[in-house]
């Protein structure tokens, strides 16, 4: 049969959810996003400048406040082959598994790529801007806990973007962060944070010394245990997420088909018909980018540091 689109009352929610998965969406601004998502578009990285002025003075240009970025919708892409049994007999179960599986997907695609610059396969990203792009780092373990140990790391982070001209508002983490802030204690023996910073979730919401915080594991990069990717030491990024900007230039789609065919992570290829499967491709269209990188912080495990994407 031709590949069909499957309707809004299931795309939609997966859509959704897939915003909602992602730790990075969650804090940023969105900004529309041309629906072609093939045209790019200046973003303000500020809000104007106002300015006083004398009566029939000239009038300050409010532009000059504002930092102009371009942001190009991308796609995002995921093919599925399931049992054409399965899709028959539990064509619902099929689908409360889409809903469940593919905002993960996308959203640590996302996160991946706004965060580290990367694709999933750790080549070069699809957007310009990447937040490990900033100047500003802080490694974890740096002062001595006589002197407020991992508590003044995090506010010093802090203070690198407020150096930069800049107010936190928030900051995303990966979970590994959580047992490190539980650990931490005063010379005492005291825990530091003593209220559990998030709760369960797929990405967990909570506050760090008075900010939101949302926990992902996109954040550091290992997403499963048998995951190709690997732990690069990042554990969180703090800053000014206006300055972050994001864009969907339409609802996700998802075509299916049982003609098509594919090819696996072996390079094997497989015929859907032949081996009676169908085949759902779900694509999206995302857009990112930066005001000003120093608006942000990010923080490392001792001794590590966030790698540049490959070029």
């Amino acid at each position: 049969m031709p590949a069909q689109l499957l309707p809004p009352e299931i795309t939609g929610p997966i859509f959704t959810k897939a915003v909602e998965n992602s730790a990075v969406m969650q804090l940023a601004r969105k900004v529309p996003l041309p629906l072609n998502s093939s045209t790019a578009i200046p973003v303000p990285g500020d809000v104007p400048m106002a300015d006083w002025v004398d009566e029939g003075g000239a009038k300050p240009l409010g532009t000059s406040g504002i930092g102009m970025r371009k942001m190009r919708g991308k796609k995002v892409a995921v093919l599925v082959a399931v049992s054409h049994e399965v899709a028959m007999t539990n064509a619902a179960g099929l689908y409360e598994q889409l809903q469940h599986d593919l905002p993960t997907a996308l959203g640590r695609a996302f996160d991946r790529a706004a965060i580290h610059g990367k694709t999933m396969s750790g080549a070069r990203g699809p957007f310009e801007d990447y937040l490990t792009a900033t100047p500003n780092t802080m490694a974890l373990g740096t002062t001595a806990q006589a002197k407020g140990g991992i508590y003044a790391d995090v506010v010093t982070g802090t203070k690198l973007v407020a150096a930069a001209g800049h107010d936190t508002t928030g900051f995303i983490a990966d979970p590994l962060l959580k047992p490190e802030m539980q650990l931490a204690t005063d010379t005492t023996g005291r825990p530091i944070f003593v209220q559990d910073p998030a709760g369960p979730g797929t990405v967990s919401r909570g506050t760090l010394i008075g900010y939101p915080i949302a926990y992902n594991r996109g954040v550091g990069g290992k997403l499963a245990r048998q995951s190709t990717t690997t732990d690069t030491g990042l554990r969180a990024i703090a800053g000014d997420w206006d300055q972050a900007i994001y864009g969907s230039g339409m609802d996700i789609t998802i075509k299916t088909t049982d003609v098509g065919t594919y090819v696996d992570a072996d390079g094997h290829v497989h015929s859907a018909f032949q081996e009676n499967l169908i085949l759902l491709l779900a694509e999206a269209h995302f857009g990112f980018a930066i005001g000003d990188t120093s608006a942000f912080v990010t923080y490392t495990a001792p001794g590590s540091t966030p790698t540049p994407p490959k070029s």
